[in-house]
């Protein structure tokens, strides 16, 4: 007979723990998702959990049965913004599901959460395209289901693999003239002059973008917070390529990234959003495409790029699904209301 179930938190500090936390949400993604598993690296995790924040307090935990890891789980509790919401995960390898693991870790998750104050639980799932739109039948998606998670907005996952022609990309250009904007491209931080506007923008992208029933406000836009998360992007070892649209001004009007995973080889689409007295301009396609064409041009080891939609963004669907795009997995984010809370 199995022995008590007990839940530690993790330090990421110490190698040997981290790595048996990491390889349960490892393989736990893997099964459920094969090779469209998207899935952080041994080393990107690590540097995430390591770094200090001044935006986002991390805890990992894994639970332990008869001296061997059968979980994990982690948390995030924004520090500046969203302060009544918790990021939360858990994940279960197949051999140890089905024995109230991952109900004991939820569990755990939820009184981290109810202790930091906080009344709404997010987390996203996924599931093959090849299963039932709603997920039903799926391990993460009954598992929630069962847990009193609600789906607040629904996601598809799409995969470009790369190249993509040069004809494909012109003639898509030639659609979006992006007529009395200019272009810029780079690799790397966010040059300075632009840096403002930039995280500006990007902080109000969960709040632009569909957000479904999502109980979400938008992030903090200090600059010296996106720099410091451009530092963590650059010790895990990933490159950003980025481009946006600016005015006459100089003012940066549109804007896309791209980030490249040193460890998978994958490329994927972070944010893409145009600013509101900018938009009808085609400036989303213009800046995605020259994007686009820089990556392919600086890194052609790259095979392939992984992007997120709100599956009622129906304009950005159609423009990736021109460009190539196919979708391979649906994602949920679920939301979750802690009981007691009003």
């Amino acid at each position: 007979m199995p022995g008590p179930l007990t839940i530690a938190r993790v330090d990421p500090l110490d190698d040997s723990a981290y790595d048996a936390w990491w390889e349960a949400y490892a393989s736990a993604r893997r099964v459920d998702m094969g090779e469209d598993a998207v899935i952080w690296s041994r080393d990107e995790s690590r540097a995430e959990l390591q770094q200090p924040s001044a935006t986002t307090e991390r805890r990992a935990f894994v639970a332990m049965q008869d001296g061997a890891v059968v979980g994990s789980a982690s948390i995030g509790l924004s520090l500046k913004d969203n302060l009544h919401a918790a990021g939360i995960g858990v994940n279960v390898p197949p051999e140890h599901r089905r024995r109230g693991v991952g109900s004991a870790l939820l569990a755990h998750i939820e009184a981290e959460a109810a202790a930091a104050g906080r009344t709404t639980l997010r987390a996203d799932i996924f599931w093959p395209a090849s299963a039932p739109d709603d997920g039903s039948g799926e391990p993460g998606r009954e598992f929630a289901r069962r847990h009193g998670f609600t789906v607040a907005l629904g996601d598809l996952q799409g995969r470009l693999d790369l190249p993509v022609a040069d004809a494909v990309i012109e003639e898509l250009l030639a659609e979006a003239p992006a007529s009395g904007y200019t272009i810029r491209s780079w690799r790397g931080p966010v040059p300075d002059e632009l840096v403002a506007e930039w995280a500006a923008l990007d902080a109000v992208l969960d709040t632009e973008a569909p957000t479904g029933d999502l109980d979400i406000e938008a992030a903090s836009a200090d600059v010296a917070d996106f720099r410091a998360d451009e530092e963590l992007v650059a010790r895990q070892g990933r490159t950003s390529y980025g481009t946006a649209a600016l005015t006459a001004s100089g003012s940066v009007a549109a804007y896309t990234q791209i980030v490249v995973s040193r460890d998978d080889g994958n490329a994927y689409q972070w944010g893409t959003l145009v600013r509101r007295e900018d938009r009808g301009r085609r400036l989303g396609l213009r800046v995605k495409l020259e994007n686009l064409r820089m990556l392919q041009e600086h890194s052609p080891g790259t095979t392939r790029i992984y992007t997120f939609n709100a599956d009622s963004n129906e304009h950005m669907l159609a423009v990736n699904t021109r460009l190539g795009f196919r979708t391979t997995a649906r994602m949920a984010e679920l939301q979750k209301r802690l009981r007691g809370a009003e």
